[in-house]
């Protein structure tokens, strides 16, 4: 960068401090803009939605792990998915829909196979009754503009929940930042944490990480959920 500026590195770097962008932890590393943190003031004040996409795990370990020759040979060899006119598997994608409280950041998820609306509009309402068993009542929830978020139904299911929906600016993931900050924790914590046997191996182990993981004050503090085949 200094070379290209044609100026001296400490200059770079006190403009940087200047501008509060001096370390990595203050930039969110997808959009490279300053971090600006907010929290509502109690739980269930708001809920963030989203969806994280997986690719699905063949049978005896993805290429990620055992390498691409091997991970092509044992999505050759998984059963019980469609194929392509070639006859090779289609493996599809995992859909893990995700909800997190703003204030606790304690989380809930579920595994599907789909991003419809039908299925986010249940995962919200499992989510919301999951909240209240435990004496929190939901008042907002914040998505993106996804399609299953501006469908009608969504909009039913809120109303019938007596939840206000709100949705992120177009172009702005980092407006829904701390539910995107969850899912690069889940991916690392869980998604790809290690070698899968099966893509069942993987969705069996959710409920387990979830439960157990506390991180630091950026991330989430608690999180308890459960998955659905």
């Amino acid at each position: 960068m200094t070379s290209r500026l044609g100026i001296a590195p400490s200059t770079v770097h006190r403009n940087l401090v200047d501008a509060r962008l001096s370390r990595l932890s203050h930039v969110d590393r997808s959009t490279g803009e300053p971090v600006r943190s907010y929290e509502h003031d109690h739980p269930g004040a708001m809920l963030h939605v989203d969806v994280k996409k997986l690719g699905n795990i063949p049978d005896g370990g993805g290429r990620r792990y055992v390498g691409r020759q091997q991970g092509e040979k044992n999505r050759a060899a998984t059963q019980g998915k469609p194929r392509n006119k070639d006859r090779d598997p289609l493996m599809g994608k995992a859909y893990v829909h995700t909800v997190t409280d703003d204030h606790s950041r304690v989380a809930y998820a579920e595994i599907h196979d789909d991003e419809t609306a039908l299925t986010a509009a249940g995962v919200l309402a499992r989510a919301v009754e999951w909240s209240n068993q435990r004496g929190v009542t939901v008042e907002r929830v914040l998505s993106d503009n996804g399609g299953a978020y501006r469908s009608h139904l969504w909009r039913d299911t809120c109303a019938e929940l007596g939840i206000k929906h709100k949705r992120t600016r177009p172009y702005r993931p980092q407006t829904n930042g701390k539910i995107e900050r969850f899912h690069r924790t889940m991916a690392d914590g869980w998604a790809y944490a290690r070698c899968y046997a099966s893509e069942a191996e993987r969705r069996g182990e959710l409920d387990g990480w979830t439960t157990t993981t506390t991180t630091g004050p950026t991330r989430p503090a608690a999180t308890n959920r459960r998955s659905h085949d």
